[in-house]
């Protein structure tokens, strides 16, 4: 019986919650502070945390940031801030999925299905064990979980690595946004897809005008592509 953790500061939603997410035929807990979320999400083990982001004593973000640095419990952020900044903000840190209120609970629990399906899978990280790829003179060492263009490395993000990842290790095939998502942060497509194209533009600014080449192209009303360098 999969477990979840309920931090939200709302009694009648965090019940709405309980008996749904009982009813379903998991096993819960609560919490109603930042503090006391953070305290059960380490001390005991959890399949999956739905978190608030505005809470007392401790915000979603940072409980969020702090259960990262020690464990992989998947997260979905539950706020009623509905800005592309906010999402991406939580994704970064960490978060699965990002869920905006009022939800549909169908919704929610299709999303909390897709993320403890995913979390089964027996290689969750697309890059460990696998062989160097490139194109070009950019380059991604999987083994070192590093990426570099002309041998200078680039400093990215999680997301922005799984990203270029993807891509990389499917040059020249375009993929679809709800491709992209599914794939890169691991949950059914089921929400907006902006958030690739923000992340899109954080991979330009670091690779694309940096260098000066265009690797990443977009492939209007589909998605993105990454060509080989003579294709370009």
């Amino acid at each position: 019986m999969n477990r979840i953790l309920i931090i939200e500061d709302e009694e009648g939603i965090s019940r709405f919650l309980q008996l749904e997410l009982e009813y379903e035929g998991y096993k819960t807990e609560k919490a109603y502070d930042g503090r006391e979320g953070l305290r059960l999400a380490l001390d005991e083990d959890f399949d999956l945390i739905l978190l608030d982001v505005m809470l007392p004593g401790l915000n979603g973000m940072e409980v969020l940031r702090r259960v990262k640095k020690f464990k992989d419990t998947p997260v979905i952020m539950l706020t009623a801030k509905d800005s592309t900044t906010d999402k991406v903000m939580g994704l970064d840190i960490g978060a699965n999925d990002y869920v905006t209120k009022p939800f549909e609970i169908e919704e929610l629990l299709a999303r909390i299905r897709a993320i403890l399906r995913n979390n089964l899978k027996e290689d969750p990280s697309p890059s460990i064990g696998r062989k160097p790829v490139s194109s070009g003179k950019l380059l991604i060492n999987a083994q070192k979980h590093e990426v570099s263009y002309n041998e200078e490395v680039i400093p990215l993000t999680k997301t922005e690595y799984d990203l270029l990842f993807y891509l990389l290790s499917n040059k020249n095939i375009t993929l679809s946004r709800e491709q992209i998502l599914e794939n890169v942060w691991g949950f059914d497509y089921m929400g907006d897809t902006n958030l690739v194209d923000v992340y899109i533009r954080y991979l330009r600014s670091k690779i694309d005008d940096k260098y000066n080449i265009k690797f990443i192209h977009t492939i209007r009303g589909v998605g993105y592509i990454i060509k080989d360098e003579e294709e370009q």
